[in-house]
Parts: structure tokens; sequence; C-alpha cells
């Protein structure tokens, strides 16, 4: 008998499907029940939980790409390579004479420009409509960001050197021996970040051998020196201040959604707002202690201009207000539910 299909929601992509009667061995709808139940596996992993995974795929894509020729721009060759390929403009066939100016001019286009305004145009309309979701869900910067925080909170029980008050913890106690680990991190990030850009620009073979033979031209050595004292200092003094504001990649992406009266944002049940003053007794307000970009999730939306869709302040209301029989007062919005919602922050007033 043919096994008869339904969807798992009435909105699921075709490959979320599930059968009522279970298929003969061998059956070539197998492989789909398959993906059905990795897809269901994923859904119910934890949000965070799925984000963690989602940026440590994306750092390692990151740190491997120039090894793997999946992207970086070799100045040995002046030689593009992406996926593997190298990728030509065309100019050096026109300089050999193995091709017009017109022929060239065309390889400029089709090859360089249009390309590139496709995977900006892609990115922003991306933004435009979610927000800063690269920056929360893959960015490796944010990455290290979230992890310094981690750090320096067990350390001094704040997220920055600049907070002049503690984020209280319900399970740590600030502890100074931490103070070694979180500068230690501090370094080894930045001379990791430092060795990887310049392997974007000069062959990884050639970086990593000298590197291991101690044999680094006078050049690279000071690429690398100052390149890891500056991403040093970044990392211990300004990260939340380059994220914010120094990032051309997160202030674009944040100017596009800003754009967008329908953009993704934080919704926040302002007739409930009594209740977080318990949500975390006795300290109130999960979710301002657990932004790491030190926003305040309830405010409106031009006020949350940095906010980079991570999640962590849904999460956080979600788990306070659970341990206390009550429903999340902060949930995603989009769309016109979207623009009701800055309608109605508008109307009254900020929290």
């Amino acid at each position: 008998m043919t096994p008869s299909w339904r969807s798992t929601k009435s909105c699921a992509p075709w490959w979320v499907m599930k059968t009522e009667t279970e298929p003969p061995a061998g059956h070539s709808l197998v492989h789909l029940g398959a993906q059905g139940r990795g897809r269901n596996f994923w859904r119910a992993m934890p949000l965070q939980q799925r984000r963690r995974w989602l940026q440590g795929a994306f750092m390692a894509l990151f740190l491997l790409a120039p090894s793997l020729n999946l992207f970086r721009f070799d100045l040995n060759e002046t030689q593009l390579w992406v996926l593997g390929m190298r990728w030509s403009l065309g100019i050096g066939a026109f300089q050999r004479g193995e091709a017009s100016a017109m022929q060239t001019g065309w390889a400029i286009l089709w090859r360089g420009f249009l390309p590139a305004l496709g995977l900006v145009a892609v990115f922003l309309g991306i933004a435009y409509k979610y927000g800063r979701v690269y920056c929360g869900w893959l960015c490796p910067h944010f990455s290290i960001v979230e992890t310094l925080n981690g750090l320096l909170h067990r350390a001094t029980g704040k997220l920055s050197l600049w907070d002049t008050s503690r984020t209280p913890h319900p399970t740590r106690t600030p502890n100074a021996r931490w103070w070694p680990v979180f500068l230690a991190t501090c370094l080894g990030c930045g001379l990791v970040w430092a060795i990887t850009l310049l392997t974007y620009l000069l062959p990884p073979t050639e970086i990593w051998g000298n590197l291991y033979a101690g044999t680094l031209t006078a050049n690279q050595a000071r690429f690398i020196g100052i390149g890891t004292l500056l991403f040093t200092l970044e990392f211990t003094l300004a990260r939340h201040l380059f994220c914010r504001f120094g990032c051309a990649v997160g202030l674009f992406q944040s100017l596009a959604w800003m754009a967008n009266p329908k953009g993704m944002v934080v919704a926040f049940a302002r007739e409930r707002a009594r209740e977080c003053k318990t949500c975390d007794s006795p300290r109130g307000s999960a979710c301002d202690h657990a932004c790491p970009m030190r926003l305040h999730p309830r405010n409106i939306k031009r006020m949350m201009f940095s906010c980079v869709q991570c999640g962590q302040c849904l999460s956080a209301c979600d788990t306070t207000q659970t341990e206390q029989g009550r429903t999340p007062s902060l949930q995603w919005q989009i769309g016109l539910d979207a623009v009701r919602e800055t309608l109605r922050q508008r109307r009254d007033g900020a929290p």
C-alpha cells in the first residue's frame, strides 16, 4: 500500500515530512523520513544551543577558509581564490594581448561587480528583514566577545571593564583567579586573529611553515606583532564598542534593519511590566542582565540599534517566567506584528 504523507506543520517545507505508516524497507522515501527526523531534532534543540553550533561551525570555516582556498587573496600572485578555484577578471589576458578591451570590460562586470553587488544585496536583504542575525548567529568576533564576557564576569562580576556596577548571576561569585584566564584568552585570540588575517593575504602554507620553523620575514613578523597587540587591546578594552559602532558590517545591517518598519523586533508585553520586578527574583530584569551587547531589550526599536538578534534575552525571559508558572513576556515579532509593536511602543513610551 502506498504510504500516506502529511506535514508536521501546515506551513512546513516539503522535506519536513513524516509517515503515518512505516514504508517498506529499502523504500526510497526512507531517506526523506530521516531528513525529517534530523530537522525535528534541530528544532527541538534549545535556541541558544542551536546558535552555539552555528557559531562554532562558522568560526571553523573562518579559520580554515584560507588553508582550503575557499576564499583568500594571494598578494604574491595577485590572485583571488574562491571555492578552491582561481577567480580572474581577465586583466592578465588583456595585458598579454589575448583579450580585447571590450571582452575585459565585460569580464570585470560579470565576474567582479555583479557577483559583489549580488552578495551585498542578499546580505542586506536578510538584514532588512531580520536585523543583525549575522552578528548574533555567525560572526566569529561576536563569538569571542561572548566568551570573553563570560570569563570577565567570573573574574569581576562585570561584562565589561567599563561597567559601573556588577551584573548579578545566580550561580557565579566573582573570583580573581579568573583574571589570568581572561587576559591569556584575550592575548591568544588576538594572536590567532592576526595570523588568520595574514593567511587571507599570503599563502597559508608559507605563513604556518615560517611560524613552525621560526623563519618569519620582517614584514610577516611585524604584521603579526602589531595585529596581535591591536586585537588584544580591542578584545580587552573595546570589544563592545567595536561591535556597536566600529564594525562596518554590523553598522550597515543595523541601518538596513532600522529602515524597515516590518523588520523582526523583540516585542514586550508591556501590560505585564510588573512581572519584570520578580522575573529573576530578587534581582529582576533578567533580560537586561542577559544581553551581551549591554542593551535593554524591553526598550523601543530605535534604542535597540545594535541588537544582534541573539535571543539571549528571550531565553532568559522564558527560563525565569517558566519557573514562576508564567509565559514569557518577550518574543520575536515580524511583519505587521512588528509594526504594531513599534507603534505601541511609541504611544506608551519606553519602560
